[in-house]
């Protein structure tokens, strides 16, 4: 590690040592660059890693809401606008009781890298609220996420902040913002990705993560010479993440033995597929916190309460629930079960221990970061943003044809990068440095802004 890496971290611990997500993320992003940083002093120079640390606007408010029984709440709700070197900032907006300023720190921060590997012109951002729409009826969402955008809205717009969804927030609550902004905008713009099908949405976007994930290790099987055609496959979560990366998995002849939820997981012998991929959206609406309906319905699977599903012997592990949902542990007990690839489909659903030693066994087992795997989500939103922008909309099969092609992209950069700077397979690394080149060099290229 370059002793300039090792002074900004250390400084970033003294000055926020409770913002403990946002500090993994940065330590892992910063240790990766190390190599780019020794050959290149024009980066110390201009001071890149400290500007780059600092997002370039935090804003918190107040969201007042009433409950069903008249009963007044109050949550706090954040924007983070971290980059905007290369694009407008572009993330999504969380709802979920765990959400903190950290939380979307380090949400914001990945998300720079992530954006600049898809190639197309956004920045970096995120936001969100601890408010959690489980259990809440329709009217009680609605209504917090019109309190929500009253405050939002002033801060974002199609060439300043374009939000989408996240956790939490799915096409019912992107409505009711889009609905609200429009509303106090008095404007129709493509201010929100992840809309509806008949008010500006893309085609594929709730699949999209999920389906860039497989292929993105589809691509990285490939340089194995190996495909996911045959493959036995641990998925975890059950959400739009977990739901896409299950049908194009199973699309492109893998079998997917298990989803999970914060109760446990679910192992079904036979393969997820076909009607059980599709109960998988009603499970969502039954109840977000559970998979157990799933074994309740389909008598062949088990359901393994307050267990992870990566103990099971499997050929590709897909965590697509949540960040640190990985451990050292379960690295470890993946790559000694013949584990050949681990693509993250989460943001940064692994511990930094397990990364670490993921990328210390490069040569047993393909690891791949969430800054690269999972684009396709932000990928597809950046292609809802250019058919707002036309005023047109694109088939199912070109946008997917159009997410196939940036994974591609994404896979080769990242690859490309891992080789230039000395650290060939090492897809974090390459992740990193591919990400962070285009980012460093605009933010130069701009001045001290």
């Amino acid at each position: 590690m370059s002793q300039y890496v090792n002074e900004v971290l250390e400084g970033l611990k003294k000055k926020a040592p409770w913002e403990s997500l946002f500090i993994q993320a940065a330590t892992e992003i910063l240790h990766s660059l190390a190599p780019v940083l020794e050959k290149e002093p024009k980066y110390k120079k201009n001071a890149i890693l400290e500007r780059i640390l600092e997002p370039e606007r935090a804003i918190g408010f107040r969201v007042p809401w009433v409950d069903d029984k008249g009963v007044i709440r109050v949550n706090p709700g954040w924007r983070v606008q971290f980059s905007s070197a290369i694009g407008p900032y572009k993330g999504g907006i969380r709802f979920h009781p765990n959400v903190t300023l950290d939380t979307l720190k380090f949400l914001g921060f990945e998300q720079i890298f992530k954006n600049s590997l898809t190639g197309l012109p956004m920045g970096g951002g995120k936001g969100g609220s601890n408010f959690d729409p489980n259990g809440k009826s329709d009217a009680e969402v609605m209504r917090f996420c019109q309190s929500f955008m009253m405050e939002l809205f002033r801060h974002i717009g199609p060439d300043t902040d374009v939000p989408a969804g996240d956790i939490g927030v799915g096409g019912r609550e992107v409505g009711y913002m889009f609905g609200m902004y429009k509303k106090l905008a008095n404007e129709f713009t493509g201010v929100l990705t992840g809309k509806g099908q008949y008010w500006g949405g893309s085609l594929v976007r709730p699949e999209a993560t999920g389906y860039g994930v497989v292929y993105f290790a589809e691509e990285a099987l490939k340089t194995k010479g190996d495909s996911m055609k045959g493959k036995k496959v641990a998925v975890s979560g059950f959400g739009n993440v977990a739901w896409g990366a299950v049908a194009k998995a199973t699309q492109l002849g893998a079998k997917v033995v298990t989803i999970s939820g914060p109760d446990g997981y679910i192992y079904d012998a036979d393969g997820i597929s076909g009607e059980k991929i599709e109960y998988m959206t009603e499970m969502l609406r039954i109840d977000r916190m559970s998979v157990a309906p799933y074994a309740e319905k389909f008598k062949t699977a088990q359901f393994h309460a307050g267990k992870r599903p990566w103990e099971q012997k499997v050929d590709v592990a897909l965590p697509c629930a949540i960040q640190n949902e990985l451990n050292l542990d379960e690295a470890k007990a993946l790559l000694a079960n013949g584990c050949q690839a681990v693509i993250e489909g989460a943001n940064m659903p692994s511990t930094l221990d397990a990364v670490e030693f993921f990328q210390a066994n490069t040569d047993k087992i393909l690891f791949a970061p969430g800054k690269a795997s999972n684009a396709g989500g932000v990928a597809t939103s950046g292609l809802e943003m250019s058919q707002n922008s036309m005023r047109l909309g694109w088939t199912a099969e070109e946008v997917d044809a159009r997410l196939h092609q940036i994974m591609i992209n994404i896979h080769k950069s990242c690859v490309d990068a891992a080789n230039r700077f000395g650290t060939p397979g090492n897809y974090v690394n390459g992740a990193n440095i591919a990400g962070f080149l285009k980012v460093a060099d605009s933010m130069i290229d701009q001045g001290l802004v």
